[in-house]
């Protein structure tokens, strides 16, 4: 029986077998002056952005980090020499407190009717219709509608008042037209400062859309014409896609603004009659700066940021998706 013969284990054999991995080409290794480059590149873009940078962080993160803290305490506006860390209690206290969910309901409420309804519908009602109309109706449309929407909000929360009021201007119109009256900030107080923040700030929706029509081709329109179609089959079928992403963009911002709107209401109404028309804010700004509890007012704030977050994240979703 014959074997085959061995290999001769020799210092060659050992450096094959267990010898140095082989050394990368001069040009593939990472060179220390090229790891300086790529860093004096990265210094050089940030360093414009800077002064933005800096900003943001003193007006807005600390600020927010701040506000995240008390919100976990019981920092009162009076009276109170130290705060003490409570954690969630002010959260589990909102939860319980039955006028902040009154103040959640109308918030969504007030919401839906002067942003997602109101100020959106109405906005691209007018943008639509001043894209036919002559010029000089255009002019006088558009200095009516923002003229509105550049008054401070003080100012045009005493006009709707006066409109709205017992002894008001939309009693008088509908005395005239022998209909009956009421007193409406007291019987529909939510109503009407919605249609008040209808009225301020549908100007901004129609000049966001109206730019947004301007972007679509003629030679389309004339096309669905040419087929046969009528407006209401081009208005959803060709306008509205087209126009997606600036209606997405609207509500955004509409939503954000009007989860926020306190000085029209506290104007019209100041949350009442009783807390009939209490939002979020007036909730907030009555347990701060009336009952002196400062740290569950801020816990409040972060979950009114808590709710425009939701709704910015749902926005932005729906931009995402491409038409």
């Amino acid at each position: 029986m014959t074997t085959a013969p061995r290999q001769a284990a020799g210092p060659d054999a050992t450096k094959s077998a267990s010898g140095p991995a082989p050394r990368q080409p001069a040009h593939q290794q990472p060179h220390p002056r090229n790891d300086h480059r790529t860093l004096r590149r990265i210094l050089a873009h940030l360093l414009p952005l800077s002064p933005a940078l800096t900003l943001l962080l003193l007006f807005l993160a600390v600020p927010i980090g701040y506000c995240a803290y008390i919100a976990f305490t019981d920092l009162q506006l009076t009276g109170q020499a130290h705060s003490s860390f409570v954690g969630f209690a002010n959260f589990r206290t909102a939860f319980k407190d039955s006028e902040f969910i009154n103040a959640v309901w109308l918030t969504l409420v007030f919401t839906v009717l002067s942003s997602l309804i109101g100020q959106n519908t109405l906005g691209l009602a007018l943008a639509t219709l001043m894209q036919r109309a002559s010029k000089p109706v255009r002019t006088l449309t558009g200095a009516i509608v923002i003229t509105a929407w550049v008054l401070p909000e003080v100012v045009a929360g005493f006009l709707l008042y006066a409109f709205f009021r017992r002894e008001g201007t939309l009693n008088a119109i509908l005395d005239w037209l022998h209909i009956p009256s009421q007193n409406w900030l007291f019987t529909l107080p939510i109503l009407a400062v919605s249609f008040a923040n209808v009225w301020r700030g549908t100007a901004f929706s129609m000049l966001v859309y109206s730019a947004a029509l301007n972007e679509i081709p003629k030679e389309i329109t004339e096309a669905a014409e040419v087929d046969g179609a009528d407006g209401w089959r081009r208005m959803w079928h060709i306008t509205l896609p087209m126009i997606r992403r600036s209606i997405g963009t609207n509500l955004m911002l509409n939503t954000l603004q009007t989860l926020s709107v306190f000085g029209l209401i506290w104007v019209m109404t100041r949350g009442g009659p009783g807390n009939k028309s209490q939002t979020l804010p007036l909730y907030m700004y009555e347990q701060a700066f009336q009952n002196s509890m400062i740290g569950y007012a801020t816990a409040v704030a972060l979950l009114l940021l808590l709710v425009g977050s939701v709704f910015s994240v749902i926005y932005m979703r729906l931009l995402r998706t491409e038409v």
